[in-house]
């Protein structure tokens, strides 16, 4: 027998809100660390060459304002597989310094990301590959980008890629309340900073970060191991090359002067 709706009184709501609240600051403690002083950047950078590199330990993305070379980069996110945590580089506070700043063994943020020998994971490397070039002169390499490798183990093969949160909806295996979850934290940040929502996408610049953008930024790339897990098992060994040279090609093209990207034609497949 359903039980009748519980009625809450002000005070009742005060007290839901403030556990709620005490909840998401104990969630964003064990979710990331936001690295926005130099000093913090040899010890994150420490972490990420002494990791193991098969599989890929390091899975990244970008948050910004029209991520692009017409725009800017606001955030870095670098999940650490191994560690289960993500770092989260302030790139709108710290700049040049945060990509060329040496570690104690000469290793910098950009040698990492420019490195064919450090495997790192990207889902749709090219806009955040056109914004690190244009901007930063960084140059990827040693990249899988997870898009492409679904796009090339599917059983039928259509013509479009599928964006992050299909994959995710479609091909994990999450519990009930790991898709609530995911599904609150996305709409959360998209309230935030999707204009159609009533949001800008400036908020990635306001400081101090909001735990709701924070914990977005965490949520694009917490998932990307067990995705790339997901599709390694049905990659064939001819099939993996075609993806390698897919994902260069990637790269390479946005780099280049023609490079446009935004437009329906980034939704049609590499192949």
């Amino acid at each position: 027998m359903e039980g009748a709706p519980i009625a809450r009184g002000s005070k009742d709501d005060e007290v839901l809100s403030a556990l709620t609240k005490n909840l998401a600051q104990t969630t964003l403690h064990e979710a990331y660390e936001l690295i926005d002083t130099v000093e913090a950047i040899p010890a994150v950078i420490k972490t990420l060459v002494d990791q193991p590199v098969i599989p890929p330990s390091l899975y990244i993305d970008l948050e910004g304002v029209n991520l692009s070379r017409q725009g800017s980069i606001s955030i870095l996110q670098i999940h650490v597989a191994p560690k289960k945590k993500t770092y989260l580089i302030d790139i709108h506070t710290l700049g040049t310094k945060a990509f060329d700043t040496t570690s104690e063994l000469d290793h910098t943020l950009r040698s990492v990301l420019q490195s064919e020998s450090i495997p790192k994971v990207f889902f749709d490397v090219r806009n955040d590959s056109d914004a690190l070039f244009s901007q930063f002169k960084i140059s990827l390499a040693g990249i899988t980008d997870l898009q492409v490798m679904e796009y090339g183990t599917r059983s039928f093969r259509r013509q479009f890629v599928s964006g992050l949160s299909k994959c995710i909806d479609r091909d994990l295996d999450l519990s009930y309340s790991q898709r609530s979850k995911c599904q609150h934290v996305k709409e959360e940040g998209l309230k935030l900073f999707a204009p159609g929502r009533g949001g800008t996408y400036e908020v990635f610049n306001q400081r101090p970060l909001s735990d709701a953008i924070g914990l977005y930024c965490v949520q694009d790339v917490q998932w990307l191991p067990q995705l790339y897990q997901t599709y390694l098992r049905k990659v064939s060994k001819s099939m993996s090359a075609k993806i390698a040279l897919a994902t260069l090609h990637r790269v390479k093209e946005s780099q280049s002067s023609s490079y446009n990207g935004h437009g329906k034609h980034k939704a049609v497949g590499p192949w």
